[in-house]
């Protein structure tokens, strides 16, 4: 199978393939969700070297239990629980005062006027302060809804909560976030 024809294929039969033992049908499921898995872990460690790690480790898992998938259309479902459960579980061991980097952002667009950039870059690095005070379960919560637009029912099976958790943690991460970035509005 081709690069070009694994890229046209659907994530079931890709994952399907990957379990017959097709390298570069995983590979195509690798490259297709190595960003968002990235961009999710980055939200939610707040730090690039263990963003890369945790995605890291998560597809590595992803190829040794794709055996336990039952259902190969749910594969994105089940790479966003693992990814988010790997995420909490390196919040877990960090020590309770450690540093975490500012997220690497990208910078405004160039044509965008120098004051209004160093304005948006003021405002993400205020609003990654914010998220590193959210419990870590309310900023996968909040990260998994606002960046990455998954339905509460998706939240609730990926965190392995309630519907209701998963709302009531949203709803305390908003309140909180706009508390913090009230002097931005």
């Amino acid at each position: 199978m081709g690069v070009a024809e694994a890229a046209a294929l659907d994530d079931a039969t890709l994952v399907a393939r990957s379990r017959d033992g097709d390298m570069r049908a995983y590979e195509q499921l690798v490259r297709r969700y190595q960003g968002p898995m990235y961009r999710l872990a980055l939200r939610i460690v707040g730090s690039s070297g263990d963003a890369e790690d945790a995605v890291q480790d998560v597809f590595l898992t992803a190829w040794r239990r794709l055996g336990q998938l039952n259902d190969d259309g749910a594969f994105l479902g089940w790479l966003y629980r693992t990814t988010t459960n790997q995420c909490l579980n390196v919040l877990r061991k960090r020590k309770p005062h450690a540093d975490t980097e500012l997220d690497e952002h990208e910078s405004p667009a160039p044509r965008t006027r120098p004051d209004r950039a160093v304005e948006v870059n003021a405002q993400l690095d205020a609003l990654q302060a914010a998220l590193r005070g959210l419990t870590p379960e309310q900023r996968a919560c909040w990260v998994l809804r606002e960046v990455h637009g998954r339905s509460y029912d998706e939240i609730a099976e990926a965190i392995g909560t309630t519907q209701q958790s998963v709302r009531g943690r949203l709803a305390r991460a908003r309140a909180q976030l706009a508390e913090v970035m009230a002097p931005w509005r």
